[in-house]
């Protein structure tokens, strides 16, 4: 029985199964011939809270540390810039974060003393920061509850996470993946934080991967018109309709065809970028191999010599790209860093 990550519900539905898939933080040697072990990869959405989540997620390896792209850094600059401006920092001395296992941290931004964050109890910082953290809670409630604590009286909560409004306006199924345990859209995630004693007063909207949110919550005040748009226009987009939410099964297929069919009509080699987590499903999907795909270049030291999880496509280092003819990138944000680190490579195709 599949019971909700948050609100502990059992009514709901699978709105996205991908089938058994590779664990995508799990990048085994290059030299390993697997078979890699495979696990069930479906979104259920709760009937009760309506929030969107991984129906199973089993346990797997740490991912390898990737590198950060600039569009990322660049995005973490403006919010906090924006933050400021804002007036959500007036008055904050002191500062949490709550990490992701995918790096990043906007302490240096913020300017502001460290405390203790992660399991802190009774309250303890004016500004708590969570970027893409939450969403790798498998107790969602505990989750939100442990932020919710950090907070000292008077004190602001910023939580970024990339949209299910943007996620489904994208058809950006293969962003579910094993170790994301929850995709937020924001007429849910504002009704979790009044759960958890919070109310989301401020929403900051970014391009980054498609649509990201962040929300400046506190535990009172009410919502002013960047919250109140924003919910109704997602709402008006179907997030919390899983009869909508299913479309992504169909944009997987779609996907998965239009790679095949971009890798069988390439003339001359063709290599690709960006061995990211959400590259590892629609690989297999589309049933990639290194006879298709000889290599995936990657900025990340730690992922090299190694290969993506379910085929035998090696992982390299960016002198792979000497002498490459097209070059298929699996993160569109990638596409400027790219040009400007890589200016000797002009077939950069986006993968759709």
């Amino acid at each position: 029985m599949i019971q909700c990550r948050f609100c502990r519900s059992a009514s709901g539905r699978v709105v996205l199964d991908l089938g058994p898939q590779p664990a995508c933080d799990l990048f085994p040697p290059a030299t390993d011939p697997g078979p890699d072990p495979v696990h069930p990869l479906r979104m259920w959405a709760c009937a009760a809270c309506g929030l969107a989540q991984l129906a199973e997620d089993p346990a797997g390896a740490e991912e390898p540390r990737g590198a950060e792209p600039a569009a990322l850094v660049e995005q973490a600059r403006d919010a906090v810039s924006r933050i400021r401006l804002a007036g959500w920092l007036d008055g904050a001395r002191t500062v949490a974060e709550f990490g992701s296992p995918h790096g990043g941290s906007w302490l240096g931004l913020v300017d502001l003393t460290p405390v203790d964050g992660p399991g802190a109890v009774g309250g303890g910082a004016d500004l708590v920061i969570d970027c893409f953290g939450l969403m790798h809670e498998p107790d969602q409630a505990a989750g939100l509850a442990a932020r919710a604590e950090c907070l000292a009286p008077g004190g602001v909560l910023l939580l970024q996470f990339h949209s299910l409004a943007a996620i489904l306006r994208g058809g950006q199924w293969n962003v579910l993946r094993h170790g994301h345990d929850a995709y937020y859209s924001t007429p849910v995630l504002a009704a979790m934080l009044r759960q958890a004693g919070l109310v989301a007063r401020s929403a900051f909207r970014f391009d980054l991967y498609g649509g990201t949110v962040l929300l400046a919550a506190t535990r009172d005040g009410e919502p002013d018109e960047s919250v109140t748009t924003l919910i109704e226009e997602e709402v008006a987009a179907g997030v919390t309709d899983s009869a909508v939410l299913e479309r992504l099964g169909q944009d997987a297929t779609r996907g998965a065809e239009k790679l095949r069919a971009l890798l069988a009509e390439q003339s001359g080699p063709v290599i690709g970028y960006g061995a990211a987590s959400r590259a590892v499903a629609l690989l297999c999907r589309a049933g990639a191999h290194a006879g298709l795909l000889p290599a995936m270049v990657d900025a990340s030291p730690a992922k090299r010599g190694r290969r993506m999880p379910g085929t035998d496509i090696p992982i390299a280092g960016p002198e792979r790209l000497a002498g490459a003819g097209q070059v298929l990138l699996f993160l569109p944000d990638l596409l400027p860093e790219v040009r400007a680190s890589y200016p000797d490579v002009s077939g950069w195709i986006v993968v759709p």
